[in-house]
């Protein structure tokens, strides 16, 4: 079974079902929207790429425009726009400047960005395409609520990170992408995912993930899967459903 073909066969049949007119992808720079936005563009329908920097590093914006530029070279059906967002957040952040949680304000970049993917799906009638990995949104819920995690479709979540990798390759991505240290782009200093994550890289979470599911484990798995669910349990409000109260 080839994956890819399969993943954008679905994307299509979903589109054409629910009588979609365009997909629209946030491409960051990263191997995940490398991913999602070439299969979308392999399935035929009109395509957006939205790159949306706020005060990105250069070079995660430029590989991302660059990933633009290849696709919209190769497949008739991209297009393409960068939308810097950094003025819009730097006003809304101005006025949170006391007290001042970097946490949250990293959080509200990522919802700026979910608004403009919607404001241009609902415009031309189409659907925001989720870019998130199986060990993201299922694994230590490394995404932000109503942020990059508020998508209508989601095409490799149930992708492992090495399995994105390994189609990126199979895609002819740019080597330079899926080299790139994995990042969310939502801080300052360019911190990179593995930097929020306990030190823990994808491969290793990817393992503990599987290594969660056995019956029994070695006293070194022990301390990796420990590792692993003190990230999972900070997260899990996103992964579960939202509580509602239910009348007596």
């Amino acid at each position: 079974m080839d994956l890819k073909i399969e993943i954008y066969k679905w994307i299509k049949d979903y589109a054409e079902t629910h009588n979609i007119n365009q997909l629209v992808v946030g491409v960051s720079g990263g191997v995940d929207s490398a991913v999602v936005s070439t299969l979308c563009a392999l399935t035929g329908i009109p395509t957006l790429c939205l790159v949306m920097p706020i005060r990105q590093k250069q070079e995660q914006t430029d590989l991302g425009i660059d990933h633009c530029l290849w696709l919209s070279n190769h497949y008739y059906n991209v297009s393409w726009e960068m939308i810097d967002l950094t003025k819009v957040f730097e006003t809304f952040e101005d006025m949170f400047k006391s007290p001042k949680n970097d946490l949250a304000l990293a959080n509200s970049r990522a919802r700026l960005r979910m608004m403009t993917l919607y404001q241009k799906a609902q415009t031309f009638d189409g659907i925001v395409v989720g870019t998130g990995n199986k060990v993201e949104d299922f694994g230590v819920g490394f995404y932000t609520k109503y942020g990059d995690g508020g998508v209508d479709i989601s095409p490799i979540a149930d992708l492992y990170k090495t399995e994105v990798w390994e189609m990126a390759r199979e895609l002819g991505i740019d080597q330079r992408i899926i080299d790139a240290k994995p990042t969310d782009g939502l801080w300052d200093d360019g911190r990179v995912d593995e930097d929020q994550l306990n030190g823990m890289s994808y491969k290793e979470l990817e393992e503990c993930m599987k290594l969660a599911e056995a019956d029994v484990l070695e006293e070194d798995e022990v301390v990796k899967v420990d590792k692993y669910n003190s990230i999972r349990s900070r997260n899990l409000h996103k992964m579960n459903p939202i509580p509602v109260f239910v009348k007596p």
